[in-house]
């Protein structure tokens, strides 16, 4: 059948429309065996559908990225409300004392620079990226995906992490290397991916809203100074109009923005009773050295020869858990400056090894609670683990742990006691057990 140029729609002989040449020429093609598609065919099929989803795609992405700055916008303007109905309606309008007037002013300015300078620097200071040295190269990234089994993808973590020398002493809950699939890289010690952001994140502790930032290793301390400085912020604004709420209660306050005080006294209470909740709970992450995620997922530490969770595997102690997070520098500490120790990717524990633990091709996962073996004893004694006198600084001044060859020979032998002893229970046919 001859075809016409410029024609819209082609019937066939009986008079059923016909496809355009195009579709057909791509069935046509389609039916023919063992006929791959060329790599340019692909990629020309693959660039048109990728433009024609940029092009649905981008307004939403420019609209999900505008509405993630509103919390911001949120918090900014109820501080510039807060501003004008503290300094304007109360103290410059409503205040008759001097003395109370700039006193007031000066105090609620520095607590407001403060507060706004550790704001700035939470949101937007760098959350930092992880150094390219975790990164796979090419050649194991082909075959770490090549391969075909697990146990061959951990071979190549395991020896990608001993030859670049990488300080890993993190794993997985079957005791394996943590690595993010979508950014093809090995993760430092208390790093994970954030999923809003992209990106694997430094110590990252969470993904805030309010701040359109994930909180981490380079911004922590601002996160912390911002929140108390925002607590002692509105403390300030509640102990200061309170005196005036008391006056509106017994309508003993007539001045035209008698409203804006009482909104400002309450405001600063509600999100006063709100952040001091918060601010506590993060000053004992601090003490504690943890992070958000690690108080409700622990890490993960070689412990003899076994994996096991430990919340406080990263603390060093009250003093030095604060100084990690604050800076040696005391006259900076409450300050938003850059003064955290380390680079976020290596962090000292407890127990630290002098190298990073090279985990056996077969990994021992990591222990709980719940085992299926078959249990010894009569449920009345238990094996105890003896205290020999000695000199042990963990326990107290003359008491130290036995050897673990003489607990194990300690336990056989009490095993074979027990398991002889119950060879000679004669269980009578109507016994019954007492509960």
């Amino acid at each position: 059948m001859a075809l016409k140029y410029g024609e819209k729609e082609h019937y066939d002989e009986v008079g059923v429309p016909s496809l355009p040449s195009s579709i057909l020429l791509t069935l046509t093609l389609s039916c023919i065996p063992n006929q791959p598609a060329s790599r340019a065919t692909k990629m020309s099929a693959s660039t048109s559908h990728s433009g024609k989803f940029s092009l649905v795609t981008a307004p939403c992405r420019i609209c999900f990225r505008a509405a993630k700055w509103l919390p911001v916008l949120f918090i900014v303007t109820v501080v510039v409300w807060s501003y004008y109905a503290y300094v304007i309606q109360l103290n410059i309008l409503t205040v008759e004392s001097i003395i109370e007037k700039c006193l007031c002013l000066v105090v609620y300015h520095v607590l407001l620079f403060l507060f706004l300078w550790a704001y700035w620097q939470t949101v937007f200071t760098d959350i930092g990226t992880v150094p390219k040295q975790f990164r796979l190269p090419p050649s194991e990234l082909d075959r770490y995906e090549s391969a075909e089994t697990e146990e061959v993808r951990k071979d190549v973590l395991e020896r990608f992490i001993q030859r670049h020398n990488l300080p890993v002493y993190n794993r997985t809950m079957t005791g394996d290397i943590r690595y993010c699939e979508r950014c093809v890289q090995v993760k430092p010690d208390r790093c994970h991916h954030c999923s809003v952001c992209g990106v694997c994140v430094l110590k990252l502790d969470h993904h805030c809203p309010w701040v359109n930032n994930c909180v981490a290793f380079t911004n922590y301390k601002f996160f912390v100074l911002f929140l108390g400085y925002a607590l002692v912020y509105c403390l300030f604004i509640a102990a200061t109009t309170l005196q005036y709420f008391i006056k509106f209660w017994k309508n003993e306050l007539h001045v035209p923005g008698k409203f804006h005080i009482l909104f400002v006294f309450f405001v600063s209470i509600m999100f006063a009773i709100s952040l001091v909740s918060l601010f506590g709970y993060h000053v004992f992450l601090v003490f504690k050295n943890r992070s958000t995620l690690e108080s409700f997922r622990a890490p993960i530490f070689r412990v003899n020869h076994t994996w096991l969770q430990d919340k406080d595997g990263f603390s060093l102690g009250a003093y030095n858990n604060f100084v990690e997070v604050f800076g040696e520098d005391r006259r900076l500490w409450f300050l938003p400056l850059p003064t955290s120790v380390g680079d976020g990717v290596s962090f000292p524990v407890r127990s630290q090894p002098s190298s990073p633990p090279a985990s056996p091709t077969t990994t021992t996962p990591v222990q709980s609670y719940g085992s299926t073996h078959t249990s010894l004893g009569d449920g009345v004694t238990y094996p105890q683990r003896c205290v020999d006198e000695d000199t042990d600084d963990l326990l107290n001044p003359r008491q130290r742990w036995p050897e673990d060859d003489d607990t194990e020979m300690s336990f056989t032998a009490y095993t074979n006691t027990h398991t002889q002893a119950l060879e000679e229970v004669v269980v009578q046919p109507n016994h019954t057990n007492p509960v």
